[in-house]
């Protein structure tokens, strides 16, 4: 494991970040850690684009010095994969919330699906979920939604690298991303069941890479600890 000189001067940890976990919680859990480890007062640490909670996989965490360049991480492309369920609609667009709407699906077809990807190649316009921590008017969206109040949330452009469906037993699609900072997977389905003249929502999500860097190479934060306590890492 590093050294106290080098967690300040800066290192970049590659974290799997594990389901119902915020990525604000493991940060704070591996910043402890690091403190209680070297006696250290404060140590910077933080992470270079948020995962939901529902979402698993690849966590960019930045310590010292190195959290002044995280922006370059957190422009650099992502890929993800996941699962996409048809018939019905939440409101934060994966499974957070209720199903508050119930749709049609059995006209859905094998090559529908695989067509339909292609409506979201390319530039395109989203608007990100009511359910986000993006602000509006000085106010995160989640707490305006949470309070059943209602704002209106402008379209904003991304841009889709890839779309790839790699399993369809419906009403669940699976399916590969790469995209652009800033897409929101959760909309992505929303609006992939509507073009299919139903309605979807996000049951499954996880970040695989951010530019070059893989989830294949990223350690359960427990096992980070362990290591770091220079103990038997437990999997």
């Amino acid at each position: 494991m590093k050294t106290v000189d080098e967690f300040k001067e800066g290192q970049v940890l590659l974290i799997d970040k594990p389901l119902n976990w915020t990525s604000f919680q493991i940060v704070n859990k591996i910043r402890w850690n690091i403190r209680q480890e070297f006696k250290l007062k404060k140590i910077k640490v933080g992470h270079a684009g948020t995962l939901d909670p529902l979402a698993t996989g690849l966590l960019i965490l930045c310590t010292g010095k190195f959290t002044k360049i995280i922006d370059t991480y957190q422009g650099q492309v992502k890929e993800y994969t996941g699962t996409i369920t048809v018939g019905g609609t939440t409101a934060s667009y994966d499974l957070e919330s209720e199903i508050d709407q119930v749709f049609e699906y059995k006209h859905i077809t094998e090559t529908q699906i695989k067509e339909t990807t292609l409506q979201f190649i390319g530039d395109i316009d989203q608007k990100p979920p009511i359910f986000s921590a993006i602000k509006k008017d000085g106010r995160r969206l989640y707490k305006i939604a949470r309070k059943g109040e209602t704002v209106e949330i402008p379209f904003r452009q991304v841009r889709i690298d890839e779309f790839e469906i790699t399993k369809i037993d419906l009403p669940n699609i699976e399916f590969r991303v790469v995209c652009s900072k800033g897409t929101y997977i959760r909309s992505l389905a929303f609006d992939f069941g509507k073009a299919l003249d139903s309605g979807a929502h996000l049951s499954a999500l996880r970040r695989t890479k951010i530019g070059n860097f893989s989830v294949e190479d990223a350690m359960n934060p427990f096992a980070f600890i362990d290591d770091l306590r220079g103990e038997e890492i437990q999997v």
